[in-house]
């Protein structure tokens, strides 16, 4: 990981994960590898409907939402997750006062990318940036930046692109190379929201057959990269409780109020974490900042510690003999 300054493209501290964190690089630690799950269970569903749990013949049935999915599919499924959310009684998700724009960078014609596998922040006064490799081809990228409402939504793909690289002018050559290697269609620009599920305070996560998972349930700022993670972990943890009730005719609705309880511990301190981290990294005071540059980040930020929340286990699937 590399960490810089926009001002001139300073480099403030330089290290690798495996000597921060050994044992975490690249590493998953949800716990639940797909080599353990039955062949049959590796199929989305369908984008259009809920995904569903029912035993052969008449038994219960439960009703699984979540938001996390890719594309357009994802913005259908979001729409509708929200609505179900709402329905239970949720509040909307909590603009937090920070805007992401996000995009993939393609080298494709270019012969390849030319970065090392490094994960790359540059820190402003109240806009960060950090763009990584995912393939030989293609680099990701984010700018986050703070703003008082989220504005309207514009998706016109040329004013996005125009839009990101009047941010960062002036910052570090790679990354503005990056983005203008971005194309126009690939940039997208979203609201960071979160929602903390208070204790006695936040409805249930479930009712009449129906529960919540991932962002459907609690959304979270990206800043430490568990939303995802947090999804699947809820995935494990409510296929691990409803299987057995839903094979034998049992009660689901205790599942499901199992598989709340199991999750709360695990999701309400993450999303009170990640928000709070957000807005530390998105000080604009510059004597702040400067702190932050030649002090916090040279000498006391320590990984570590930070990916702590990386090492969860949710526990195995054990495959199941499929119905005849």
């Amino acid at each position: 990981m590399r960490m810089r300054s926009s001002a001139g493209g300073r480099d403030l501290r330089e290290f690798s994960f495996e000597e921060e964190a050994p044992g975490r690089c690249g590493r998953w630690r949800g716990g639940c590898s797909s080599r353990r799950w039955p062949p049959s269970s590796r199929r989305a569903p369908s984008p259009s409907r809920p995904s569903s749990n029912r035993s052969p013949g008449k038994g219960p049935r439960a009703h699984c939402w979540s938001s996390r999915t890719a594309g357009g599919y994802g913005r259908r499924w979001l729409s509708a997750a929200t609505a179900i959310a709402r329905w239970m009684g949720f509040s909307e998700p909590r603009f937090v006062g920070h805007m992401a724009f996000r995009g993939l960078a393609d080298y494709a014609g270019a012969g390849g990318q030319p970065f090392e596998p490094k994960v790359n922040y540059i820190y402003g006064r109240g806009l960060r940036a950090g763009f990584v490799p995912v393939s030989p081809t293609k680099v990701y990228w984010f700018i986050c930046f703070n703003s008082p409402i989220p504005g309207p939504k514009n998706t016109d793909a040329e004013v996005l692109k125009r839009e990101v690289l009047e941010l960062v002018r002036g910052w570090p050559d790679d990354l503005v190379a990056v983005m203008r290697s971005t194309p126009d269609a690939a940039v997208v620009k979203t609201p960071l929201v979160d929602r903390w599920l208070w204790p006695g305070v936040a409805p249930p996560a479930s009712r009449s057959g129906v529960v919540l998972v991932g962002d459907a349930w609690h959304p979270m700022t990206p800043n430490l990269g568990q939303g995802a993670c947090c999804a699947l972990e809820d995935a494990v943890v409510l296929a691990r409780r409803l299987a057995p009730a839903v094979l034998a005719g049992g009660d689901v609705g205790e599942a499901m109020s199992g598989y709340e309880r199991e999750r709360w511990g695990r999701v309400f301190p993450l999303t009170a974490r990640a928000g709070l981290v957000g807005a530390l990294v998105q000080w604009g005071n510059p004597v702040v900042c400067a702190v932050r540059d030649g002090v916090v980040i040279p000498r006391l930020v320590r990984l570590g510690p930070f990916l702590e929340h990386t090492n969860f286990e949710c526990g195995l699937l054990e495959p199941v003999a499929p119905s005849p």
